[in-house]
């Protein structure tokens, strides 16, 4: 039976943001310095009324003191879980709604930032229409996407264990950081494109072990983590790390809709 991403997503996080958790817990062991909230925070157009899209925990507003900064922000995803995670942010308005569908008025925005999400959705350039629309004129998105190839010595271990279903993206859809940029420029202009530098270098097993436990629906038997561990300690004890290649990208773009 084929699973979109739309019923994976749903599968995923709609009960809990545990999942969730445990796959930024591991991007803890970044080779840059500045972990990815921090880059992207240097890096957002943020001004007047701020909308994030699919915002998830909220983590970013733990980074982007919103209030120092005279924003007025708006929190979305289509999770209760998530939702109530987001309600613990300071003085933001939250919705429960559909990305596809904000229940938002045109123009009623100045910032747009969809971090990480669009690839859950079945049609991602439904969602890019969307932000165009409740964007004022001159507007301005932020697209946080992943690459092809991210995490793919990650991507290897389910395969190598019998379970092909432990594979970070196996459902998602093709808006990836090779085809984004394009897609975006079929509603936006001024699109630009900024690499985030940073790999991931994880020292033991656990960590890893969680993140895979929070990709698959049926849990790992005690063989196959049993296996998974055993293959990861291998190219620790090699490597000194269990080294994992990552490709994220910021897209920005200019809201021309008038």
């Amino acid at each position: 039976m084929t699973v979109s991403p739309s019923s994976r997503a749903v599968r995923q996080y709609s009960t809990t943001s545990d999942n969730l958790t445990a796959r930024i817990a591991l991007h803890a062991f970044g080779t840059n310095s500045q972990d990815w909230y921090s880059w992207l925070a240097e890096r957002l157009p943020l001004a007047g009324r701020v909308l994030e899209v699919g915002a998830g925990t909220g983590k970013l507003w733990r980074h982007v003191d919103h209030l120092a900064r005279g924003l007025r922000l708006t929190l979305t995803d289509f999770s209760p879980a998530m939702c109530e995670q987001l309600r613990l942010v300071p003085n933001a308005e939250v919705q429960r709604c559909d990305a596809a569908a904000l229940p938002f008025r045109d123009a009623g925005f100045d910032t747009v930032i969809a971090n990480h999400m669009l690839y859950h959705l079945d049609n991602p350039d439904t969602a890019l229409r969307e932000f165009a629309r409740v964007l004022r004129p001159g507007g301005r998105l932020a697209v946080a996407v992943n690459g092809h190839d991210h995490l793919s010595e990650l991507n290897a271990i389910g395969p190598a264990i019998g379970r092909p279903d432990a594979t970070v993206g196996a459902y998602n859809n093709d808006f990836t950081a090779e085809t984004g940029p394009e897609r975006v420029g079929r509603h936006f202009t001024d699109v630009t494109v900024e690499p985030y530098p940073c790999d991931l270098a994880v020292p033991a097993a656990e960590p890893l072990l969680a993140y895979l436990a929070s990709v698959v629906d049926e849990p790992l038997t005690s063989d196959q983590r049993a296996a998974a561990r055993e293959h990861i300690q291998t190219r620790i004890d090699t490597a000194g790390a269990f080294r994992i290649r990552k490709h994220t990208v910021l897209i920005t773009a200019t809201n021309a809709a008038s």
